[in-house]
C-alpha cells in the first residue's frame, strides 16, 4: 500500500512539473455564442486555429477551447523544454568591453558579436539558463 501511494505521489509531482510549460487562456464564455477567434494577454486577436510565437518565445494557438501556449526553446539543444516563461540561455561569461550579446526575436536565442565586427562571433564561457 505504502509502494502505491508513493508511486502516485512521484507520478503526480512528474505530471505538475510537465503541466507547468504550458497554459491556457480559455474563451469568454458567452452562452449561445461560438467563438471564431482568441484574443491574447496583448489584446491581439488571433483566427480559429492559427498559430503563432509570442515575444518571450512560446508557440500558442488557437482553437475552440481558447489559447493555448507553452514555451519553445530547447534546453541545450537536446530537445527537452524548459519550464520558463522566458526560455532564452543569456551569455554572461564574455569579453565584454570587445564584444556585445544581440537577440533574435526570430530564433528567440542570443549571439555574440564582436562589437566593430559584427560578423565575427565571440567566444561565451558561461549561459545563464
Amino acid at each position: 500500500m505504502n509502494a502505491l501511494l508513493g508511486s502516485l505521489l512521484v507520478l503526480a509531482t512528474f505530471v505538475t512539473v510537465c503541466n507547468a510549460q504550458c497554459f491556457v487562456i480559455p474563451h469568454e464564455n458567452i452562452p449561445g455564442n461560438l467563438p471564431n477567434e482568441c484574443k491574447d494577454l496583448d489584446g491581439v486577436t488571433h483566427p480559429m486555429n492559427s498559430k503563432w510565437k509570442t515575444k518571450s518565445c512560446q508557440e500558442c494557438s488557437c482553437d475552440q477551447h481558447g489559447i493555448s501556449c507553452c514555451n519553445a526553446l530547447p534546453f541545450g539543444g537536446r530537445g527537452l523544454k524548459r519550464p520558463l516563461l522566458l526560455n532564452v540561455a543569456i551569455p554572461a561569461d564574455y569579453d565584454t568591453t570587445k564584444c556585445e550579446k544581440i537577440f533574435n526575436e526570430k530564433t528567440c536565442s542570443y549571439k555574440v558579436v564582436e562589437r566593430n565586427d559584427p560578423e565575427k562571433t565571440c567566444p561565451v564561457s558561461g549561459w545563464i539558463m
